[in-house]
């Protein structure tokens, strides 16, 4: 299977189950699109016929060129068959019961008060609450015994606000450090803040503590004071700005990301983008809003269409920002053209419920912060571990090819089937597809691959 579409002057065919990228002419571009589908004889003369008033386009240039298709077809560079539908969930059943990471709901409450907040204000659907130091100590000892041989995991400090339970946060990752050797364990934290509560101390400490921290920031003022305000109603822009350029600063300008939400108000979210950028911010993020399809806040199909052109727009702007000497990141077209995760990655998806869990404050195991307080998901506790295995099963068994609607898209080994809460929340089950969010990532996937392929031709 191959996928071509021209962007930004290139014209682009992936193969891909081979992961080759190929930037190529126009006359090697339409034989491709001919390639599987006619004779060699009929190939050739619709290619010299479409290109019969070109004068440097011979029949020997054609012929030539449609003679190193047909070597890259051999040599597994295009056309490349899926064979790998036996070899799914394989990594999952490897590591069955091996816990890598999880998301510590620190707090389940806020002190914003945003209208598109998928998690109702911090809440989750339920009561005020933050976690103990006591179950916060359990869950890590939980993510250690189930750990098995893997040294590295991971945990991110998740609300609500994190910061409203700050000593807490201290007190588990003092907890963490003095445990992790013995254990043969290493500790990377992730802090996820909107930034009313920052100051020196936090600064300092998660300079130090946290392989990474993110920043929660709609882009322009009136755009991140429409939504994200105070209990009052009062924009908390002017208040977090300064304390995270201070943030960023401070952390050298690495290891963070500005991550941003836009919704039906800002489908021009590049005008966000150039806002971050502005106030000193380069590495990036803009995730489209989760929630129900008569919010107010939801993406229309209008909003769509100007969503797709904002993507264009977007990876134009990066590569005019490196001509400048000044790159900034993007998350979403963060892309590995030469290596990226493996095959047996790519087809397992997401690791929600099996590798990675969620943790409330009372010590309740969901797959993912996106499934918290719908009972139906409940795994376990920290103390019992996984008992609710039909569930976890469920979630084990989702790959790539569980998904029907998967097996025929292009991009479906750079997605692995997607989010299984956002196939959830559209579908009714986890094996479904969230259809606007799969063909915002097939417009993201375009644009990252041109960035790279533009990138990689010093262009």
């Amino acid at each position: 299977m191959i996928h071509q579409y021209k962007l930004g002057g290139y014209n682009i065919v992936l193969d891909i189950c081979s992961g080759s990228v190929h930037a190529v002419d126009e006359v090697a571009y339409d034989i491709i699109s001919l390639f599987e589908e006619k004779s060699r004889d009929e190939v050739l003369a619709e290619i010299e016929a479409k290109y019969s008033s070109r004068e440097d386009i011979t029949k020997d240039d054609i012929a030539e060129c449609y003679a190193q298709v047909q070597c890259l077809k051999d040599s597994g560079k295009l056309f490349t068959p899926d064979n790998f539908e036996p070899m799914a969930g394989k990594l999952k059943q490897k590591t069955a019961g091996v816990v890598k990471a999880l998301c510590l709901h620190i707090a389940h409450t806020c002190n914003l008060n945003c209208s598109y907040c998928f998690a109702s204000q911090g809440k989750y659907h339920g009561e005020r609450a933050v976690m103990s130091y006591e179950v916060g100590k359990q869950a890590l000892d939980f993510l250690i015994e189930n750990s098995g041989s893997r040294r590295n995991l991971e945990v991110d400090f998740f609300g609500g606000e994190p910061l409203m339970n700050f000593q807490v946060v201290k007190d588990l990752v003092a907890y963490a450090r003095s445990i992790e050797k013995e254990k043969g364990k290493n500790f990377r934290f992730t802090l996820t803040t909107n930034g009313v509560l920052v100051d020196d101390d936090v600064i300092e400490w998660a300079n130090k503590e946290c392989h990474n921290v993110v920043l929660s920031l709609d882009g322009r003022k009136e755009i991140h004071d429409r939504f994200r305000v105070d209990y009052a109603g009062n924009g908390s822009w002017d208040k977090i700005v300064p304390k995270f350029q201070k943030f960023v600063e401070a952390r050298g300008g690495k290891d963070y990301y500005m991550r941003g939400t836009f919704t039906h108000a800002n489908p021009d979210f590049l005008e966000d983008i150039k806002t971050m950028l502005d106030l000193g911010f380069n590495e990036l993020s803009m995730e489209p809003v989760v929630c129900a399809s008569d919010d107010p806040s939801a993406l229309t199909e209008e909003d769509m269409a100007i969503v797709m052109d904002q993507y264009e727009k977007l990876a134009s702007l990066m590569l005019k920002k490196d001509k400048e000497g000044k790159p900034f990141t993007f998350y979403h077209y963060m892309i590995d053209l030469s290596g990226g995760p493996c095959i047996y990655k790519r087809i397992s998806g997401c690791g929600s419920g099996t590798e990675y869990m969620a943790v409330t404050p009372w010590g309740d195991l969901y797959p993912c912060h996106q499934f918290v307080g719908e009972e139906r998901f409940k795994l376990g506790d920290i103390w019992d571990g996984v008992t609710n295995t039909e569930i976890q099963n469920e979630f084990a068994s989702c790959n790539v090819y569980a998904h029907k609607e998967c097996r025929d898209c292009w991009a479906r080994l750079y997605c692995s089937g997607g989010c299984a809460a956002n196939a959830y929340h559209a579908t009714g089950s986890v094996t479904g597809v969230y259809e606007d969010g799969c063909k915002l990532f097939r417009k993201r996937m375009e644009c990252a691959i041109m960035v790279a392929v533009a990138r990689a031709l010093g262009e």
